[in-house]
C-alpha cells in the first residue's frame, strides 16, 4: 500500500498535546489525556466528543477506560475516577508527592507509579491507599500485575505461606534500572531483577510461560522467569530506547491426524 495512506477520522478538541490513548474493551470510545490538564471520551464511530473531563490542576500523564468508569493521573500528583456517561468526578486518590505517571486497574485495585519512588496500591471504590511500595531509588515509570497462581505451582506457593492472605503481585520499573517484583498484601519485595543499563520503560508478562519482558533506554529489551528472577534472553537489535511492548501468542491448531 505504499506510504499513500491518509486519516479516517480528525478528532480536534484538546487545547495541548495528547499524552496517552486508552479504547474501551467494547471498542466503542476512545479516552484521550492531554497536557491542557483535561480527558476527553469520543465516539470511535463518528469521531465525535462526548465527555469532557476536567479536574486535574495539571497537565494528565495517562489515561485507562473501562466501560462504565475512566480513570487518569496527572502531574498534580493525583488520580482520578469519572463516570464516563456523566463526566462527574467520582474519587480522588490522593497521597503521591510527585507526578503520577501511570496506573493500572487489576480487579478491586489501583495501582499507581510515581516520581516520588513509590508505587502505591488504592481501593477502587473506598478512595483509599491499601499498600505503598518502597525501595526504588529513582522514579516508577511502569507497572504489570499478576496473580501468583498464573504462574506457582501449589508447592511452591505454600513456601510463601505468609503471603496467602493475597497472591496477588505488583511489578514496576524504574529509571534506577531494575525490575522488582512485590507482594500486595504486604508491600514486601519479592525479587529485584538486575541486568538493565538504562531506565525500564516498559514491562508485559506472558503468565503461561512464567515470563515477563522489560524494555529500556539502553536499547534491550530482556526476558525474566517471573518466579525465580533469572535473566533468560536479549534482545539487543534497536537503536534507540523501546517504549512500548506488545505480545502475541500463536496458538497452534491441530488437526485430525492422517494415517
Amino acid at each position: 500500500m505504499g506510504n499513500s495512506g491518509s486519516a479516517v477520522k480528525v478528532c480536534t478538541d484538546h487545547q495541548g498535546g495528547i499524552n496517552w490513548l486508552s479504547l474501551s474493551p467494547d471498542g466503542q470510545r476512545l479516552l484521550t489525556g492531554s497536557e491542557d490538564g483535561t480527558a476527553r471520551l469520543w465516539s470511535t464511530a463518528d469521531s465525535q466528543c462526548h465527555g469532557h473531563f476536567q479536574g486535574h490542576e495539571s497537565y494528565i500523564t495517562f489515561c485507562h477506560l473501562e466501560n462504565e468508569a475512566a480513570f487518569t493521573c496527572s502531574a498534580d500528583h493525583t488520580i482520578r475516577k469519572w463516570d464516563v456517561m456523566t463526566g462527574q468526578c467520582l474519587a480522588i486518590y490522593r497521597g503521591h508527592t510527585s507526578i503520577v505517571n501511570r496506573i493500572l486497574v487489576a480487579k478491586d485495585y489501583l495501582f499507581s507509579g510515581s516520581y516520588d519512588r513509590t508505587a502505591r496500591c488504592w481501593s477502587v471504590d473506598k478512595e483509599k491507599q491499601i499498600q505503598e511500595f518502597r525501595g526504588h531509588r529513582n522514579c516508577v515509570l511502569t507497572l504489570a500485575h499478576y496473580s501468583s497462581r498464573d504462574v506457582l505451582e501449589e508447592e511452591e506457593e505454600e513456601e510463601e505461606e505468609e503471603e496467602k492472605v493475597s497472591r496477588d503481585l505488583l511489578v514496576t520499573g524504574s529509571t534506577d534500572c531494575t525490575v522488582k517484583v512485590w507482594w500486595v498484601s504486604s508491600g514486601r519485595c519479592y525479587q529485584t531483577l538486575l541486568g538493565h543499563t538504562g531506565a525500564v520503560l516498559c514491562l508485559i508478562l506472558d503468565a503461561p510461560n512464567r515470563e515477563l519482558f522489560s524494555g529500556s533506554t539502553d536499547y534491550t529489551i530482556r526476558t525474566w522467569n517471573i518466579v525465580t528472577g533469572e535473566q533468560l534472553k536479549v534482545f539487543k537489535e534497536h537503536q534507540g530506547s523501546v517504549i512500548c511492548l506488545e505480545l502475541s501468542i500463536r496458538l497452534n491448531v491441530l488437526g485430525p491426524e492422517t494415517h
